[in-house]
């Protein structure tokens, strides 16, 4: 285990039309945060989310065309091959009241959403693969 502070928090909104995850991806380098964690809230046009199958050891994306409510969105910002990369979990709901979610991926639109971003300070963990799981997964030694 590692300890980290707070160095400092950033809060933003991103615009209608983004991609969620590549437009936070742009935030975060440009604000030079290598190291955090991260919150989420507000409305979709469209979603994709992934499912790890534990057994094939590899995404399944699932595509959501229609308006969603982001009821939560919680994340890790880190490095993985020397490069930002954001790791986030979206809890979404749709009209009806149901809810569901999955891995943050590419090509989610934002409608409206808002982000709180807390960068810590402190070594940057690496993400390298980890041979039980098939995940790139914090390297904490």
């Amino acid at each position: 285990m590692k300890e980290y502070g707070v160095k400092r928090v950033l809060m933003g909104r991103l615009k209608t039309g983004d991609d969620l995850l590549l437009s936070l991806e742009t935030v975060l380098n440009e604000a030079r945060i290598t190291m955090g964690s991260l919150t989420l809230v507000g409305a979709l046009r469209s979603a994709t989310v992934g499912y790890y199958d534990q057994n094939k050891r590899q995404y399944q994306e699932i595509k959501y065309s229609k308006h969603l409510e982001i009821l939560s969105g919680v994340g890790n910002i880190s490095r993985k091959d020397g490069k930002l990369m954001v790791h986030c979990h979206v809890t979404l709901g749709d009209s009806e009241g149901r809810a569901f979610g999955g891995h943050l991926m590419p090509g989610t639109e934002v409608f409206a959403c808002e982000y709180t971003v807390f960068e810590f300070d402190g070594p940057v963990l690496e993400r390298r693969f980890d041979h039980e799981t098939g995940l790139a997964l914090w390297q904490l030694s």
